[in-house]
């Protein structure tokens, strides 16, 4: 008997909500984590042209850890698509104007791109602070 490899169907998955706490954390092991669990790669029936992963709130952004050197010398790189128009911003930036975009940016670098990865990212919600307005899904924690 041949036995076929099982394909899960978009009716048979179930979404739950988890919270992490991103303080003290390391940012690149923290975002790799968490993009596994976004993309459904924890669940035993995992298949990769779904959307199964998990909604994940992020609080505490703004003290999660960088390793090295990184709180000095790391940059972000934008274009507005005109001649000359490079821009690099210091991660110090980020860090006072919007902390969420650091990890944001660096979860979205680790998941597919295209419209499949578009639909996982909004999967996750990331704040600066220790709240946030999302206890009406009844989130459970999430070690890492």
């Amino acid at each position: 008997m041949v036995q076929k490899t099982y394909s899960m169907k978009a009716s048979e998955i179930e979404k739950k909500w988890y919270v992490v706490d991103a303080q003290d954390k390391v940012l690149g092991r923290l975002a790799t984590a968490v993009a596994s669990v976004i993309r459904g790669k924890n669940k035993p029936g995992f298949t990769p042209h779904l959307d199964m992963g998990d909604n994940v709130v992020i609080i505490n952004a703004d003290k999660v850890k960088l390793t090295g050197m990184k709180d000095t010398h790391k940059e972000y790189f934008s274009h507005s698509q005109y001649p000359g128009g490079i821009k690099f911003t210091n991660i110090k930036k980020y860090f006072e104007e919007n902390p969420a975009f650091i990890i944001e940016h660096a979860v979205k670098g680790m998941l597919p791109k295209g419209r499949l990865g578009s639909a996982m990212f909004k999967n996750l919600k990331v704040y600066a602070g220790s709240e946030h307005p999302h206890a009406a899904q009844k989130p459970e924690n999430l070690e890492l």
